[in-house]
Formats: C-alpha cells, sequence, structure tokens
C-alpha cells in the first residue's frame, strides 16, 4: 500500500523540486549559446559599437547635452539595454522554435520537468546571456568612453529584470511560432520597433504630447529609462515607476508561459 501510494501518478519521487533537472536544462540552455560565443557575445558587442560610432560620428559634433550629459554617453546605455532585450528574446525563442521545428522539443516534455522548472530553466539561459552582453558591452562603454556607474544596483536590477521580461516573451513567442517566418516576423514587426521606439536614441521630452504618452505605454522605454540612470543618473520617468512597470510585465508573462507550459500549447500537437 505504501509503495504504490508512493508511485501514483502525479508523486514525484525527488521531492517538490526537480533540482537537478532543473539545473540541466539551465546549463543546457547556457552551454548552447556559449558554444557559438562569436556570435552570441562579440556580435552584438560589434553592432552596438557600429552603432555608437555612426551616431557619435554623424550627430556628435553638433548635438549638444542631452539631460545634462554628452549626447555619447547618453546613447550608451540605451544601447547596451537594447542590446540586453534583443539577445535575451533571441535566446529563448530561438532554443523552442529550433527544437520544435527539428522535432526534438519532446527531449524536453518527456523528463520529470514541471511547467515552472522548465520556465525557470529557459529564463536562466536568456538571463545568462542577457547579463553576460550587458557587461562585455559595459566594460567597454567604461573603458572607451571614461563613464562610471552612478548607481551598480540599480544598473543590475533593470538589466537582470529585462533580461527576464525579455526571455519570458521569447518563451512565448518560441512555443507561438511554427517556423522561423513567424518569428521573423514577430522580430521585424514588434520586438525591433518597440525597442528602437523606446528613447533609446533620445528623450522623450523632445517628443509631442502623444508620442510621449505612447511611449509611457511602452514596457521597454522603462527597460532603456532605468538602465540610463543606473549609469548616468538621469531619467526620463521615476526608476520607481521603472521598476513596478517591469516587475509586473515580467510577472504576466511568466505566468502566461507558465500556462502555456502547463497545457502544452502548441508544443503536444
Amino acid at each position: 500500500m505504501t509503495q504504490s501510494t508512493s508511485h501514483q501518478m502525479g508523486v514525484r519521487r525527488f521531492g517538490r523540486w526537480n533540482w537537478m533537472g532543473l539545473y540541466t536544462l539551465a546549463e543546457r540552455e547556457c552551454r548552447r549559446f556559449l558554444s557559438i560565443w562569436a556570435q552570441t557575445v562579440m556580435g552584438p558587442l560589434i553592432n552596438a559599437g557600429l552603432f555608437l560610432a555612426v551616431f557619435a560620428i554623424a550627430i556628435g559634433p553638433t548635438r549638444g547635452d542631452v539631460m545634462g550629459v554628452r549626447y555619447v554617453d547618453f546613447i550608451a546605455p540605451g544601447l547596451m539595454m537594447m542590446t540586453v532585450i534583443q539577445n535575451s528574446f533571441a535566446n529563448t525563442s530561438s532554443s523552442l522554435l529550433a527544437a520544435k521545428v527539428q522535432g526534438n522539443i519532446v527531449d524536453t516534455l518527456m523528463p520529470p520537468l514541471s511547467p515552472a522548472e522548465m520556465l525557470l530553466g529557459y529564463l536562466a539561459g536568456g538571463v545568462a546571456r542577457g547579463a553576460l552582453v550587458a557587461v562585455v558591452i559595459g566594460a567597454v562603454m567604461v573603458v572607451v568612453l571614461g563613464t562610471g556607474l552612478a548607481h551598480p544596483v540599480v544598473a543590475l536590477l533593470f538589466i537582470v529584470l529585462g533580461a527576464a521580461m525579455m526571455g519570458a516573451l521569447g518563451i512565448l513567442a518560441g512555443i507561438y511560432a511554427s517556423k522561423f517566418d513567424q518569428m521573423s516576423a514577430i522580430t521585424n514587426f514588434i520586438i525591433t520597433p518597440l525597442s528602437f521606439l523606446s528613447g533609446t536614441f533620445y528623450s522623450i521630452e523632445a517628443l509631442p504630447p502623444a508620442l510621449t504618452a505612447a511611449s509611457h505605454l511602452n514596457p521597454f522605454f522603462y527597460l532603456i529609462d532605468g538602465a540610463r540612470y543606473g549609469v548616468l543618473g538621469v531619467s526620463d520617468a521615476s526608476p520607481v515607476l521603472g521598476l513596478a512597470v517591469c516587475l509586473a510585465t515580467t510577472a504576466a508573462l511568466s505566468a502566461l508561459a507558465w500556462r502555456w507550459f502547463a497545457r502544452g500549447y502548441r508544443l503536444k500537437t
């Protein structure tokens, strides 16, 4: 009686949390992007450097200070966070979509992993990639531009929170998309416009009132603005409000991703 009860359906013999399974999934997601570090780490660094160089050469000499800082210094934290946004999203979305297209998603669904463990495992890879990219770009930014960190803890909070938010959004996109064309459409028509129109290259104070109000509805704006406050100490919005909006958005996206994992939505059919 005791043995049959211990092995009944829904009871996992290793406890409430499968720590080994969670660690293994997280390690796999990290190894996946570290194995191609030239593409996943150096590529974003070069892209951010090119953006910075182009704007510094084309606009920097003629543009005055923005919010009391040099224009080049102003856009640098935004470029760093924009790169974090794009890479964290790409890590989780590409991992899930590639597994679905190649037919090996079953290797993730069959092990005794709960929906929460799968969610955390994939998020760990997205956060790790986003944080690594931020550290690399931030280090180069400090050396080349000579900028410091006005509020290091705030900068770290927004980087980790931004990576988690975009990792959760990438999970949703990876589950929803069934082919790479659909993923390209999501990236080109949703992620890229929202990240470019989030105050990365300008202060929203310069926008008309209607566009300023619209910018405040964009969660990416609070990520960019929070990173800028953490690095330079200046911002368009309250960092506390930014943290609250980003926390709420991350929680909502993560809850939906957990729900889709639990239902097997577009994964088991």
